[in-house]
């Protein structure tokens, strides 16, 4: 209150000051009253004069932009004008403070991995992230103030929005056709709707394969019990030959090995997803998981197929020997499954110029169509069920192999065409081989050729 006081100080001086010189002046005219009253007026006047245009400084400060510091004037006008000035400065503190705070919250939500999407009360866009934009097909500044049901015109959605019951979200096909969205829907502030989406493409087909999973394990593991309780049926009800119970049997035994095979296949699986990654620092010989994998080629065969084994190099490969051996014997057996008798199978090992190995499968089978090829390492899928399941095969095969070779840091190849065969390369990086140390072997031994490189006809 400082400046009324020294306002109504200041109106007094100068009143009793103008009176007095009103009255020096006016004594030679005889007239003190009337001069004392003028000179109080002009003195008062002058002071209003001076005060007017300090506020009108003022004024025009306050109709500028601000950015400069407020009229620095003694007593009212210059308190009023330090307080506006503080004012000012502090909203702008806090403007600045808040716009942070917003951009912080957008860059958050640009961050996050859902689609976020903010609409007014008539339902047109006001804000949305990156996520959102994507999953609708939408452009953040050029499609700014639209009606979202004007550029997203999926029935389930426009329904969704207009039913005004958001509890439980929608799922309809993304607007790019890439995928699924799910899209969830509430109510904010007056009448404005936050939109959130996800993309549920992965979950579902996640979810899909898990469904198939289990109808395809119910129905393998169901046929051959249906056939072996159909010859338990038959053995405990009718009379049998010593012969028609010998072929029984056999058949029942052939059932019985085929849900074991399947059971194996599975548990084998299930390792290789819920064990670490093999260690590097443990090397196996591939000589010795060649040899391997080519015994069991040819007793699988047995003599109906050319059979050929070339290796160029005598390497070691870090890894998990029974995991390796499982996906090099998958890929041998499946190209004898596959390749009609008196067809012709070779298997190779290599190691490529970039220092990478190379494990290889070609066959003269009946190829397979490309729309199949990059689907064979799903779980039990299968090009032709029916001529899977006379093979012998499980349909988990090449699953497995895909999983070793990830679990190895490699990758499977697979190269075919119908009518002139396959070839399957499992490729192993560099970091994973070295060289096998030089040991004497005897001449002519199986291991010593199959480094050299050599050639066997089985038919």
């Amino acid at each position: 209150m400082t400046w009324l006081v020294s306002r109504l100080l200041a109106g007094l001086v100068a009143m009793l000051l103008g009176g007095v010189i009103g009255y020096v002046v006016g004594g030679p005219v005889h007239a003190p009253v009337l001069t004392v009253l003028l000179g109080g007026t002009l003195t008062v006047g002058a002071l209003a004069i001076v005060d007017t245009l300090r506020g009108v400084r003022l004024i025009d400060w306050l109709r500028g932009a601000q950015d400069t510091d407020a009229p620095r004037d003694a007593g009212f006008w210059g308190e009023i004008g330090y307080r506006v000035e503080r004012s000012i400065r502090a909203r702008e503190r806090s403007t600045v403070q808040e716009k942070a705070r917003l951009e912080q919250f957008l860059e958050a939500i640009e961050a996050s991995p859902n689609g976020v999407l903010m609409l007014d009360v008539s339902g047109q866009i006001d804000w949305c992230n990156s996520v959102a934009a994507s999953h609708f097909g939408l452009d953040p500044r050029r499609d700014r103030l639209q009606r979202i049901t004007n550029l997203v015109r999926a029935p389930a959605f426009v329904a969704y929005l207009q039913m005004g019951n958001y509890r439980e979200p929608v799922v309809f096909p993304s607007p790019n056709g890439l995928g699924t969205l799910s899209v969830l829907v509430r109510d904010y502030g007056e009448g404005m709707k936050l939109v959130l989406s996800q993309d549920i493409t992965e979950r579902e087909r996640a979810d899909g394969m898990r469904r198939d999973f289990v109808a395809n394990v119910s129905h393998e593991i169901r046929t051959p019990l249906t056939v072996l309780s159909g010859f338990i049926e038959t053995m405990s009800a009718l009379p049998l030959t010593e012969v028609e119970s010998r072929r029984v049997l056999v058949l029942m035994g052939q059932q019985a090995q085929r849900m074991q095979t399947l059971v194996s296949d599975l548990l084998t699986l299930a390792q290789l997803e819920g064990s670490p990654r093999p260690a590097a620092d443990r090397w196996v010989s591939v000589s010795k998981l060649l040899l391997q994998v080519e015994g069991d080629a040819r007793t699988l065969s047995q003599g109906r197929h050319t059979l050929t084994l070339v290796s160029d190099d005598a390497a070691q490969i870090a890894g998990a020997e029974t995991e390796l051996l499982s996906a090099l014997t998958n890929l041998a057996n499946n190209a004898v499954r596959y390749t009609p008798e008196g067809g012709r199978i070779d298997i190779s090992w290599r190691v490529l110029t970039d220092g990478s190995g190379e494990f290889s499968v070609k066959d003269t089978g009946p190829g397979i169509e490309r729309e199949h090829i990059p689907r064979l390492t799903e779980r039990f899928y299968r090009v032709d069920g029916s001529r899977s399941r006379d093979t012998g095969g499980t349909g988990l095969g090449l699953s497995i192999v895909k999983h070793v070779a990830q679990r190895h840091g490699g990758e499977l190849d697979v190269q075919s065409e119908p009518g002139k065969g396959s070839t399957f390369r499992l490729i192993f990086p560099a970091a994973r081989l070295r060289r096998a140390a030089a040991s004497p072997r005897p001449q002519g031994d199986a291991s010593d050729a199959a480094v050299r490189g050599a050639t066997a006809d089985t038919r």
